[in-house]
């Protein structure tokens, strides 16, 4: 005889852990439960890909050095790091806020001073999550200028060597809020019912742009639209009978 499949009945979510590991580096356990057999999995590979790789990011995508400055193995005078390091210490900046597509920022400083991120000077849409992350060491009177882009995108983008011109430098753009998901399943038995159910397990880390939580609402707002548009196409007039 063939069983009816029993629902676990509504889900709900619960904060089990929580903790800030220096600026760049949020953690978080969530629970969901109860599940029916099968959706946690169902639930997890879908939330798991939303969060990954489609939450937005802001970061610099591009350098613009006074002129004179022609490759990355070049010194600036009176700066103690090389273009190359300056470089490397720009795209490590982590970025918040929901800026517009494309932003422009600056640095522009007198030395001698200890550049560091809290010194960019940026739109009111954006935000600079670690404002003590060093950038450059300026080791004599005179004054860095240093201009910027910023670009808000998902994912991974390598840097555009079309727009590569003396004094200005692409940066790969690592537009990625969520730095890694895990989630694991777990099966328990409802007592009164006699009905297998199962327990989502979900950990989220975040570079600081984002907390786990508030990544964890804008996948699932994704996730909604997504399934919402494509159920309003498939039974639209004509679609589907």
């Amino acid at each position: 005889m063939d069983t009816v499949p029993q629902t676990a009945g509504p889900a709900y979510q619960r904060c089990t852990e929580f903790k800030v590991d220096g600026e760049h580096l949020y953690y978080s356990r969530l629970v969901v439960s109860p599940l029916g057999v099968g959706q946690a999995n169902t639930l997890g590979i879908a939330m798991r890909r939303a969060l990954l790789g489609e939450l937005e990011g802001a970061c610099i995508t591009l350098v613009v050095f006074p002129p004179g400055i022609n490759h990355e193995c070049a010194a600036i005078a009176g700066v103690q790091e090389s273009v190359h390091d300056i470089l490397m210490n720009l795209k490590d900046i982590v970025l918040g806020g929901n800026p517009p597509v494309v932003q422009e920022a600056y640095i522009s400083i007198a030395g001698p001073a200890k550049v560091t991120a809290d010194d960019i000077v940026l739109s009111p849409f954006v935000r600079v999550v670690d404002p003590a992350q060093h950038i450059a060491t300026v080791t004599k009177k005179i004054q860095l200028n240093i201009g910027l882009r910023i670009e808000k995108g998902c994912g991974y983008r390598r840097q555009n060597m079309v727009e590569h011109r003396k004094g200005d430098f692409s940066l790969d753009a690592v537009s990625m809020p969520v730095r890694n998901v895990n989630y694991s399943i777990h099966c328990y038995e409802n007592h009164s019912g006699g009905m297998t159910k199962e327990m989502l397990l979900l950990e989220i880390w975040t570079d600081g742009s984002i907390t786990p939580k508030g990544a964890i609402r804008k996948a699932s707002r994704n996730l909604i639209n997504l399934f919402s548009s494509f159920a309003m196409e498939l039974f639209s007039e004509g679609v589907c009978t």
